[in-house]
């Protein structure tokens, strides 16, 4: 089955960012550094690598510093020429060059399945890709290019889904699928967000990549809020599982054995920093030191 390229990104970036309060009043949660680059970077490139380069970032307010990040900055520019910082100069301007980027409110926060229905208007009738700010791929795996292939080839719509540990998957969406024969993907059945653990399915998360067919768009307009009152995308999904294929339904998903970085909570948001800084070869080899000289000291929590 052959269906069009998929050529955009979306990126869901309206959110509050309560978790990480105070620290969140004044900035969004997704410029948090993620060592000392800010975690929606990250994810950028992750869909710049797999090959879009149209890009739409669905904001709210207090968000204009995500977009002065991926923005010009003549005068900074200037100084760092100006001394010779090389390397600081084309770290900058990385972030200025990753593709042509766009930019709309969601306006009311109703829920992610509302800010991707926002994205209608720039995205149109072609598929696109979903990706969350939470969820950081290692760089080196290639899941997104993965979802893309698959969507491509077969159609629907497609969603990453990872094996959790069954007492977590309470904190996620959960999908009942079937495997395929011979194939790199399996067909979903079912979705349930964030169950019971005796409830489940099974232990196969959703985590936040999606590469969605445009008929999503019709059901989001008609699915009514779910839970936390919000308009869950999960149960488009579903709807979308239903659906005849000539009607752009079908979901099908690629299971993720890889690295994923989530920085959706402070402790996760923590050891990827500690992970990721320590593999850098400039900050590793001190920071690993430290580690192995700090751990057999650090305070004991387990009689406190």
């Amino acid at each position: 089955m052959t269906t069009a390229k998929v050529r955009k990104a979306v990126f869901p970036a309206a959110g509050m960012g309560t978790r990480f309060l105070p620290a969140t009043k004044a900035m969004p949660k997704e410029m948090l550094p993620v060592v000392d680059v800010p975690a929606i970077q990250y994810v950028v490139e992750e869909a710049v690598t797999a090959g879009l380069h149209d890009l739409l970032m669905v904001t709210g307010r207090n968000k204009r510093s995500l977009e002065d990040h991926f923005d010009r900055m003549p005068s900074l520019e200037s100084q760092l020429r100006e001394k010779g910082d090389n390397n600081k100069l084309a770290s900058v301007q990385h972030a200025t060059n990753l593709g042509d980027i766009h930019y709309i409110r969601q306006g009311d926060p109703r829920g992610l399945g509302h800010a991707v229905l926002r994205a209608r208007g720039h995205v149109g009738d072609e598929p696109f890709a979903v990706l969350l700010g939470d969820d950081l791929i290692d760089a080196k795996d290639t899941l997104l290019a993965d979802m893309i292939a698959v969507q491509e080839r077969v159609g629907g719509s497609v969603i990453a889904l990872m094996e959790v540990p069954h007492e977590s998957i309470s904190a996620y969406g959960c999908a009942d699928v079937t495997e395929v024969p011979g194939e790199n993907y399996v067909k979903v059945n079912t979705l349930v967000e964030k169950p019971s653990p005796e409830e489940a399915p099974s232990n196969l998360a959703v985590i936040g990549r999606y590469v969605l067919h445009p008929a999503v768009f019709d059901v989001l307009e008609t699915t009514e809020p779910g839970r936390g009152n919000e308009i869950q995308l999960t149960d488009a999904l579903l709807e979308l599982a239903g659906m005849p294929a000539d009607q752009g339904g079908g979901v099908t998903a690629v299971i993720f054995r890889g690295r994923r970085f989530d920085t959706g909570d402070k402790i996760s948001y923590i050891k990827a920093v500690i992970q990721l800084a320590s593999e850098r070869a400039d900050l590793g080899p001190e920071l690993v030191q430290w580690l192995r000289e700090y751990v057999p000291t650090a305070p004991t929590w387990e009689n406190k």
